[in-house]
Formats: structure tokens, sequence, C-alpha cells
């Protein structure tokens, strides 16, 4: 049924090796390679592996539950288990010390669930050996920040000029309206006109 079939889904098992898949580490250090998973219904005996370039086993743990530790069953000498799921969200994360240039490949973090009957699920992670790391020239994109920075500026300047111009042109305005309502009262009175105060002369006798 189309309900049961969302169900499921909202409670499958996920794993993530975080927001980016890919690593760089330098050559002889150590490199961290993260992983976590998700699961709504809990586990049960849950079993995580860690794969080189999808074929070579370098880590084999369990989980037994929530409230324990993971065990290991099995790892490569130079992998060592560094995750949590007591003190950490279910963290299965390993370090692979000593770094050389053939470490360079996929590593997959695989789970199996059985308690969402048997359910897996994994992710990858590409990991990059340099042999120096190079500082990344940012210079492209200050000036570009500048740029529009400088363009935003002038645009705001030019708003403010634009209200300033229209406010003095406005004040302007109602100043010449006024000179001339109270001109054109004055002319009125002192040209006798209808309605003002000025005495009317009398019409000559005959």
């Amino acid at each position: 049924l189309p309900g049961l079939h969302i169900f499921a889904i909202a409670f499958a098992l996920e794993v993530s090796v975080g927001k980016t898949n890919t690593v760089t580490a330098l050559n002889n250090s150590n490199v961290l390679l993260p992983c976590t998973f998700l699961t709504c219904i809990g586990f049960q005996d849950l079993v995580f592996t860690w794969y080189f370039n999808s074929t070579e086993l370098i880590y084999h743990g369990k989980i037994k539950n929530k409230a324990t530790e993971p065990t290991r069953i099995w790892h490569n000498p130079r992998v060592e288990f560094v995750g949590s799921t007591t003190k950490k969200e279910n963290n299965i994360s390993i370090v692979l010390n000593g770094v050389e240039f053939s470490d360079a490949g996929k590593y997959t973090c695989h789970v199996k669930n059985p308690k969402e009957r048997n359910a897996q699920h994994n992710a990858t992670i590409f990991l990059t050996v340099v042999h120096k790391m190079v500082e990344t020239d940012n210079t492209v994109t200050l000036i570009i920040v500048g740029v529009v920075g400088g363009l935003f500026g002038l645009l705001i300047l030019f708003m403010l000029i634009k209200r300033v111009v229209l406010f003095i042109i406005k004040k302007t305005q109602d100043g010449k309206k006024e000179c001339l309502v109270s001109s054109s009262g004055n002319d009125n009175t002192e040209n006798g006109l209808a309605g003002s105060k000025a005495e009317q002369k009398a019409p000559p006798k005959a």
C-alpha cells in the first residue's frame, strides 16, 4: 500500500560522510574519515564495515545496541576507530594513520541493521593525498566581493541623493505656490477688485 511504502521510507537506514565527500591529506599525516548513521527505530546487533576502493576491507565492527560502544571485529593496523554511539550521535568514523600516496582513492562506510529487516546503506568519501598543501588564492573572490559591495554602496548613495533632491524641489515648489497666492491677494487689494477692501468711488454727478 502507498501509505505503508511512505512509512517504510521514513524509517529507512541512512549513512552519511558529512557535507562534502572529498578529503585532502598531506603525505605521512593522519586523516579523519567521517561517517555517521541514522535510524529512527533504533538498532540491534548493527554491523558496520569500511572498504578501500570497494573491495579491500580495512575495518569491521559491531554495535549491540544504543547503550553500548562499538566493538572491533577486525581492522587494518593503520586504521584507528574514533567514533562512539553513547557519547556521540551514532558516529563510526575512523582515522587512517601515516597516509601514503597509495592510500588515495575511494573509502566506503557500510552499515547493516538487523532490526530494520537487515536494511543496508552506505556512503563514500574520496581521499586525495598531496605532497604539499596549496593555499587557496582568494584574490579574485575578494575583488568580486569588493566590486559588488562598491556598486551596492553607490546605489544606496544615489537613492539618498535622489530623495534629497526631490525633497528640495518639493519645498521650492511649495514656496513658489505660497508666493503666488500671496502676490495674487495683494494685487487684488491694490487694484480695488471685487471682494477687496478698497473704497469704491461714487459715480460722477451729471
